[in-house]
Order: structure tokens, then sequence, then C-alpha cells
């Protein structure tokens, strides 16, 4: 689902069309920080995920688990690992409440359970875990994207982090207060999309004022949309859509017209698609 301004949201159905443009002369605004808006409306770099000026990307990362600054939280979290391709499996902990929202935000193809407990425990569970496993606890984007094309079956996927899972029971070091979990794994290829899903050639690296896209929807992972354009098939971070005024493509429109980095063989190139 896309959200737009004013609580509208745009469903994502696979084999429909996607479309918007970016009107000649627009900007990107900040988006502010825990819901209020950027005090000063600061101007944004087209090429940022975040859409936060320095001063709110601050205060939005005060207040998140990741800062640590949240050590009196009573709600309880979960510590899973994440699958998103061979050799590509990550830790982290998400509270309880949100289900497996955080894991569909990443993009994560496979993933199972670790424990539950207090968010200290849980985070003492990752680093304990990020060591002990050699897993991070972060994949970078571009990872994640390269191997969605080319995924192993269901057996495959699930193997990685059943071994980590089992390896992780057997150390002695785990927070009393975090209760062990067993190994239920989750797919997820379906609900992106991923089966048979073609290699991208390009990946837009940021939206500009008169740029334009339209193309059908083949998969969306994470923040991620795959999209058949009459260029070939490109993917888009929705995460660069946010601080921008948006408006309908023309009936039709199939093409790309924003700055991307070209996929090829030997490497990664700059240019317009």
């Amino acid at each position: 689902m896309l959200m737009w301004g004013g609580g509208q949201g745009s469903p994502l159905v696979r084999g429909r069309r996607v479309a918007f443009a970016v009107p000649d002369g627009a900007t990107r605004t900040c988006v502010g920080a825990r819901g209020h808006a950027c005090p000063v409306r600061a101007v944004v770099p087209g090429r940022s995920t975040g859409a936060r000026c320095e001063e709110c990307a601050r205060l939005e990362r005060s207040h998140s688990v990741a800062a640590d600054t949240m050590a009196d939280d009573p709600r309880p979290y979960h510590v899973y690992l994440a699958w998103f391709g061979p050799g590509l499996v990550k830790v982290g902990i998400t509270r309880v409440e949100r289900g497996t929202a955080r894991l569909l935000e990443q993009g994560a193809v496979t993933f199972g359970w670790l424990g539950q407990g207090p968010l200290m425990a849980a985070r003492r569970s990752e680093e304990l875990l990020r060591a002990a496993l050699k897993v991070p606890d972060r994949i970078p984007y571009a990872e994640k994207r390269a191997v969605r094309s080319a995924l192993p079956g269901p057996e495959e996927r699930v193997a990685e982090i059943r071994e980590l899972h089992e390896r992780a029971g057997r150390l002695d070091a785990w927070p009393e207060s975090l209760r062990r979990l067993p190994f239920e794994p989750v797919d997820h290829t379906g609900v992106f999309g991923l089966a048979g899903l073609p290699s991208a050639q390009a990946v837009v690296s940021g939206l500009v004022a008169g740029g334009v896209v339209g193309g059908e929807l083949l998969a969306a992972a994470g923040p991620d949309l795959h999209l058949a354009t009459e260029r070939g098939v490109a993917v888009l971070d929705t995460r660069l859509m946010t601080g921008w005024e948006l408006t309908a493509a023309a009936d039709g429109e199939t093409g790309l017209r924003f700055p991307v980095r070209e996929l090829k063989d030997d490497g990664v190139q700059d240019g317009l698609f």
C-alpha cells in the first residue's frame, strides 16, 4: 500500500500500472519528525531515502530503539533471524505488537523468531548473536535487490536460518528474561511476488522535477517496487518519493525519466534511463 498525504492509500497489486510524475519546478521538502512538520520546511536532496533535514533526522533517531534511549520501554520485543538471499542473513529485534511488519518493511524473504522478552534483554541477545553467529544487524538494499530474481527453492531458503537457529539454541549466554522460541519459518516470496521475477536493468537513484515513471508492477519487496517499463525492468525505492509533490502521469505512460543506476555485468553506471 502506498500512503499519500492526507491518509489516502493506493493498493499495490501485481500486474497493475504504477505511474506518477513530479511537476516542473517542484522541490523536495523535509517530512519532519515524530509526527510533526519540519519547522523550516527545509529542502532535502533527491537521492536521500530519509527525506529529513539534519535536525529532524536527529530528533527522529533520538526516539528510536536503535538509539538505545528507550531502556525503560515496558513493551515486549521479538528477536529474529531474517534471510534475504544466499549468505544474506541478519539478526534484529522488533516490538511484539508489530507482528511481522518490520520484516515486511525490510523485504525479508524468509524469517524466524528466536526469542521474546524485555527490550534490553532482546538487545543483549541481538549483540550476543551477532558475535556468536557472525551475522550483521543490517544488510544494504543493493545486496538484497541483487539476488531477488535468482532465489533458490523453499527448502534452501529455510536451511540457512534453520542452521543458525539451532546454533543459537546451543549458546549459554542468553539473558534469563528472554524466552526462547521454536523454529517456525515464515516465507514472504508469495507476498512480495518474487517467483519468476526477471532481473532488473536499473535502480532509480533519485527523483527530479519534471520526471515521470510508469510501468507494470512485477513485485513489491520492502520499500522496493520492481516495475516493467518500456525500457526494461527498473527498481524504485518508494522512500525516494516522500517529500515530493506528486501528480498523476499521463494515461498509458510506460516510461522512466528519472536518474538511474544502470545494472550491468561489468559494474554499475550512472545515467538516464
